[in-house]
């Protein structure tokens, strides 16, 4: 499956697309300020961006969620807390959930690995326990390494886990 393009703001006013960067592969995964699975996974997503980056994996973050139902998931909510915490990777905005719903995603976190021709290659769960963090984000991590190597991920898909996005 081909990745769906879009074009969305990051928390720094910036603009990011999928397409027109070259990547040797690119993390995409939703996640929002307020909930714990995605914050409990929040350091092992940010330690893959960092170790990955070097590597040529692009990784962006995208939060879908209404913030007029929930204001702490609101662009200036995300902007705050990315510049606090000094996010190594775009935070984007998703105001219209066209995005989420043109890929399927459900939850927060919801992890898509794509190759470096944006088909594809893993979706799910970072790993498979949100409260351990010496699993360290190893099904991502393996996705990663797979794709880097121009292989196949030992396992294409696993249940996401995590709060609904909250939709309109």
């Amino acid at each position: 499956m081909s990745a769906t393009d879009f074009e969305l703001p990051a928390t720094d006013g910036s603009r990011h697309s999928l397409s027109g960067a070259d990547a040797a592969a690119t993390v995409v995964y939703w996640t929002c300020n307020h909930c714990p699975y995605a914050l409990a996974w929040e350091d092992r997503m940010h330690a893959v961006s960092r170790d990955y980056a070097t590597r040529g994996v692009r990784t962006l973050a995208i939060n879908s969620n209404d913030a007029e139902r929930y204001p702490g998931d609101s662009p200036a909510a995300m902007a705050e807390r990315a510049a606090a915490e000094d996010w190594p990777h775009p935070f984007l905005y998703d105001e219209s959930q066209d995005v989420a719903r043109a890929w399927g995603a459900e939850r927060t976190p919801h992890v898509f690995v794509l190759d470096a021709d944006l088909e594809l290659r893993y979706e799910g769960a970072p790993d498979g326990d949100y409260d351990d963090e010496s699993r360290d984000a190893e099904w991502l991590r393996g996705a990663l390494d797979a794709v880097l190597a121009g292989e196949r991920p030992p396992q294409a898909k696993t249940d996401p886990v995590g709060c609904t996005i909250k939709w309109r």
